[in-house]
């Protein structure tokens, strides 16, 4: 007999310690009787749904499963498109009851202390805000300046009111979801720039590195609950963009940091990698291949185990011929064909000439001196080198007296090439800068990556790259600010 009783104690609490561990949350929803509603969270813009219930006929229904739901901001999405919001922590068994005229403040909740604060909270910032409003309308007929600095003293107050009630809603709940959630959506407090006895500013830079400094420090990066509410994404973009100082060094190393931090979660690690490996992938910013390359060759290659092997085998490709061009790199030493101007002018009116492939003189890159070379792939019959090759001609004018010079390497081989490439040269009077090719040999597209024309980049005197993926214009005016530092 105590044996029997003994096992019967045990199997009761194996099944209450079994369907403790999931969720259970009863709705009534008496909008949507025989109807049926849909629980799920957000992540970032998106909705993943998670359970669905079905309403009996007083619109009662049950969202219950075995396993806990992963915390974050849920939403329960209704037959009529709207919904309202829910917050999953550590209460997962308690009980809802909603209608559709006013969410925040008709809601009923049982067992949830997190969503009770939660709600509490939103309707204290709606009544604080409808009182802000009332005292801002004042503030706009007021005549008065003195009964205006009264107000905007009450103003004030009652900023400095929400603020400390915000800040003891964050202390009350520490530990807890809600209490994460309500310091993840606080901006960072800047000090003023410090100054010195007679008021002068000491560091002009001091807000923006502190800012920069403290930015996560009410936003835990690693915390994938904030994965699932509206604002990670929206918080992260900010960062990258906005304010770290975007040099691709500086960048890395931030970089490094924030997939470093999403380790704390498969998820959010594989989130986190591919929304910045994406990001850097599609970037036309100069220079931000370097970042894409970074995390690629260190991340992405060795650890995306959710890519199939042909995309890994193609980024791996891509990184290969993408390296020896990234900004910093020394140029490849290349072996071109260099037709003097002499021989342009004499093939107009000589179309054996102007077919003949076997001419021209060899040499190599590293062969030119000057303190700049523009070095420019361009075909004669492509679309956009019709509009740049005449404007870095006109660009060079005001740069060939810099020490500046340009190889203008025309990519379009035989005979039909060479006569497009002769035509255009005259067309335009192209004549004083190095006009080449290799009809022999194309390695060199490999050598620097030629996928679209034009491309152009930008070689100092040791023929190390300092700009590519650039129009004209811009050529110049980073020629010209070098010189200018200099």
């Amino acid at each position: 007999m105590k044996i029997y009783w003994l096992l019967t104690a045990l199997l009761i609490f194996s099944f209450s310690d079994f369907f403790s561990q999931g969720y259970r949350i009863q709705v009534r929803l008496n909008d949507f009787p025989n109807d049926t509603v849909i629980l799920g969270h957000r992540f970032n813009a998106s909705f993943v749904p998670k359970d669905t219930a079905i309403l009996d006929k007083q619109g009662n229904g049950v969202f219950a499963g075995k396993d806990l739901l992963p915390q974050g901001m849920y939403l329960i999405y209704l037959p009529n498109k709207n919904f309202f919001d829910l917050l999953i922590g550590n209460d997962q068994e308690f009980y809802v009851e909603n209608d559709t005229l006013d969410f925040v403040n008709h809601i009923v909740l049982k067992g949830s202390d997190e969503n009770t604060s939660f709600y509490n909270y939103q309707q204290y910032l709606q009544n604080q805000s409808v009182k802000a409003r009332e005292i801002q309308d004042k503030i706009k007929v007021s005549t008065n300046k003195e009964e205006s600095d009264m107000l905007k003293k009450e103003l004030d107050q009652l900023n400095e009111e929400v603020m400390n009630h915000i800040n003891q809603v964050i202390a009350d709940n520490k530990g807890n979801f809600f209490g994460t959630f309500v310091k993840s959506l606080q901006e960072i407090n800047v000090p003023d720039r410090p100054r010195d006895e007679n008021g002068n500013i000491i560091d002009s830079t001091f807000q923006y590195r502190y800012y920069k400094n403290h930015y996560w420090d009410n936003f835990d990066p690693s915390d994938v609950r904030l994965l699932r509410t509206p604002f990670y994404e929206q918080k992260l973009m900010t960062y990258i963009e906005k304010v770290i100082y975007q040099v691709p060094d500086s960048i890395i190393k931030e970089v490094d940091m924030l997939i470093e931090k999403s380790r704390s979660d498969p998820q959010l690690f594989r989130y986190m990698l591919i929304t910045l490996f994406n990001y850097y992938a599609k970037s036309q910013i100069m220079g931000m291949d370097a970042v894409y390359i970074h995390i690629a060759e260190k991340y992405y290659i060795p650890e995306a185990s959710w890519s199939d092997k042909e995309f890994i085998d193609k980024l791996k490709d891509r990184v290969e011929k993408s390296k020896p061009t990234l900004i910093g790199q020394a140029a490849r030493d290349i072996k071109l064909v260099n037709l003097p101007s002499d021989h342009f002018i004499a093939a107009a009116e000589d179309e054996e000439l102007k077919k003949n492939p076997y001419l021209g003189t060899f040499f190599n890159l590293y062969d030119v001196k000057a303190e700049y070379i523009i070095l420019f792939f361009w075909e004669a019959d492509c679309g956009h080198c019709k509009t740049a090759t005449p404007e870095l001609y006109k660009v060079y004018q005001d740069l060939k007296n810099k020490d500046v010079k340009v190889v203008a390497v025309n990519l379009l081989g035989g005979e039909e090439g060479k006569v497009k490439w002769i035509n255009f040269v005259n067309e335009h009077g192209l004549y004083d800068w190095i006009n080449c090719w290799n009809p022999y040999d194309f390695e060199f597209k490999k050598i620097y990556d030629i996928v679209t024309t034009p491309a152009l980049f930008i070689l100092d005197r040791d023929k190390k790259i300092i700009a590519k993926k650039i129009t004209p214009e811009q050529a110049k005016e980073i020629i010209l600010s070098l010189l200018a530092s200099k």
